[in-house]
C-alpha cells in the first residue's frame, strides 16, 4: 500500500485514541531503525518520546526480534497455568532486580491492567477499600485505572468508583509557598496526607499509589525526604506503598526502577512499557514477600487469558538482557547530564520556558505565558484553541516527533540516543521555541 493509501484506510476505519477523529493525519510508517523511522515516501523522522515512552531500545533491535521468532517457531501461546520457560525465566530476572522485600510477578499486557490488578490484591490482602492517588496522576484509562487516575482524562469515568480518594503532589515550581528547601516541602505535604488519611479513616485505607516520578504530567520529581516520608506514614498505618513503574521504570531514569533514586522499598510496583520496549505487549505486578506468602493459602482472584504471554515474555527476557549487556543505565546517566544541560540552555534563553525538569532521559519543558506569574501557556484542561497542538506541529515539520500534555512538552527519546543526537534534535525544539516566543505569549 502507499502512504495515502495507509492514511486514507486508518482514517476511515480506526477510532483513533485521545483525539478528535476530524482531521487527524497520522503519518505512514514504513520501516524504523534506532531513534528513527521512515514515512513512506522516505521522510526521516526522529523519535524523541520513544512512541509513548516506551520504546527504550528504539526500533529494530536484534536481539528482541530474534528472541520473539524463536518463541515463534517453538509454540506461540499457553494458558497462564503451564509452565513456559521465558515466562518463568522473566519473572526470576525481575525479582533478583527489586529489592529483597518483594517476591513474586503477577503478568498483565498492559501498564493499565497492572494497576488495575494491583488494586485488587491491595483490597483483597488488606481487607480495605480505599486508595489514594494523586491529581497530576495517569494510571490508565481503563475503568479502575481510569478512577485512580487524577487528570483530566479521568472526567469521562465520573462519577466513579467509592473509595478512590485524590490530593495534591509536592509540584514546587506552582506552589504558592514559597518553602527554604526541598525538604521542607516534604514534611509540609507529608503532614498534610497524614492528615487527610485521619480524616478518611486509616483503617479504611487499602493503598497509596504514586507514579514514582509523575510522566505526561509534568515529570515531577519528588523533593528530597518526600517519598521516605510516604513510605513511613504508609508504615504507621498498614496501608500499602504502590509505585506506579509504567513510564519511570526499566532504565529511564538512570537506575532500572525510579524508586530507587529515593531509598525506598515499596510493597507493589507496577511496570509495563520499557520491559519489551512495545514489541510485544506486556506489563506485571510485583508484590512483596509477605503479600505473596498471603495468597499461598487465599484465593488472588486475577486473571487474564494473556497473563505471561510466551511472546511477550521471550521479549522481556532478550530486553532485560540487553539493558545489562550494553549497560544502559550507564549510558542513560551519561547523555543524560547532556539533555539536561540543554534544556537549562532553552530555559535561560526563552522567556516561553517557565521551567525543566529532568531526570536521566526523562524530562519536559513547561511552557508559560510570563514567566514572572508563572501563567501557564494554555489553562489546566482548557486548550481550546489547541495551542499545544500547534506547537507539537511545528516540531513535526522539523522531523521532532513527540507529544504535549497540559503546558508541557515532553522530551524522552529512547534510551540509546547518543550526545551528537540530542544536541542535533534540541537545535529543532530551539527553533521552535523562538516561535512560540513571538506569536503565543
Amino acid at each position: 500500500m502507499t502512504g495515502e493509501e495507509i492514511k486514507s484506510m486508518q482514517k476511515e476505519y480506526n477510532l483513533q485514541s485521545w483525539s478528535k477523529q476530524k482531521g487527524l493525519n497520522p503519518v505512514p510508517v514504513e520501516k524504523g531503525e534506532g531513534i528513527y523511522f521512515w514515512d513512506c515516501d522516505g521522510n526521516r523522522y526522529t523519535d524523541m518520546s520513544a512512541q509513548l515512552v516506551n520504546m527504550n531500545v528504539g526500533f529494530g533491535n536484534k536481539a528482541i526480534n530474534e528472541a520473539i521468532k524463536e518463541q515463534v517457531d517453538k509454540f506461540c501461546y499457553a494458558a497462564p497455568s503451564y509452565g513456559v520457560e521465558p515466562r518463568a525465566k522473566l519473572a526470576k530476572k525481575i525479582i533478583e532486580l527489586m529489592p529483597d522485600n518483594m517476591g513474586k510477578v503477577f503478568f498483565t499486557n498492559a501498564g493499565a491492567e497492572a494497576n488495575e490488578n494491583a488494586i485488587k490484591m491491595a483490597r483483597m490482602y488488606t481487607g480495605r477499600f480505599k486508595v489514594f492517588s494523586r491529581y497530576r496522576s495517569y494510571h490508565g484509562s481503563s475503568f479502575g485505572a481510569g478512577n485512580l487516575t487524577g487528570e483530566p482524562r479521568r472526567y469521562p469515568l465520573e462519577p466513579g468508583i467509592p473509595g478512590f480518594i485524590k490530593f495534591f503532589d509536592p509540584y514546587l515550581y506552582r506552589e504558592a509557598i514559597p518553602f527554604e528547601s526541598e525538604e521542607a516541602a516534604s514534611k509540609y505535604y507529608i503532614a498534610k496526607l497524614r492528615e487527610q488519611i485521619l480524616y478518611e479513616g486509616p483503617d479504611s485505607v487499602a493503598a497509596i499509589v504514586v507514579e514514582t516520578i509523575t510522566g505526561s504530567n509534568g515529570i515531577l520529581i519528588p523533593p528530597k525526604g518526600y517519598l521516605p516520608g510516604m513510605r513511613a506514614l504508609c508504615d504507621e498505618f498498614g496501608i500499602l506503598l504502590i509505585c506506579d513503574e509504567v513510564m519511570a521504570g526499566w532504565g529511564r531514569t538512570g537506575k532500572m526502577f525510579a524508586f530507587e533514586n529515593f531509598d525506598i522499598k515499596p510493597d507493589i510496583v507496577t511496570f509495563a512499557k520499557g520491559v519489551t520496549c512495545g514489541y510485544v505487549p506486556l506489563g506485571g505486578v510485583v508484590v512483596s514477600k509477605r503479600i505473596a506468602e498471603y495468597f499461598d493459602d487465599n484465593l488472588l482472584s486475577c486473571g487474564l487469558t494473556y497473563s505471561g504471554h510466551p511472546l511477550a515474555c521471550a521479549a522481556g527476557v532478550a530486553c532485560v538482557n540487553y539493558y545489562e549487556e550494553v549497560k544502559i543505565l550507564d549510558h542513560v546517566k551519561e547523555v543524560g547530564k547532556v539533555l539536561g544541560e540543554k534544556l537549562e540552555e532553552l530555559k535561560a534563553a526563552h522567556p516561553c520556558v517557565g521551567d525543566v525538569r529532568y531526570i536521566g532521559l526523562f524530562s519536559a519543558v513547561e511552557l508559560v505565558k510570563d514567566k514572572a506569574t508563572r501563567e501557564a501557556l494554555v489553562p489546566y484542561g482548557k486548550d481550546t484553541e489547541g495551542i499545544m497542538g500547534k506547537i507539537i506541529g511545528k516540531l513535526k515539520e522539523r522531523k521532532f516527533m513527540t507529544y504535549s500534555h497540559e503546558n508541557m512538552i515532553l522530551v524522552a527519546p529512547p534510551l540509546i540516543i547518543t550526545k551528537e543526537q540530542i544536541v542535533e534534535e534540541l537545535v529543532k525544539l530551539d527553533e521552535v521555541l523562538s516561535i512560540v516566543d513571538k506569536e503565543f505569549i
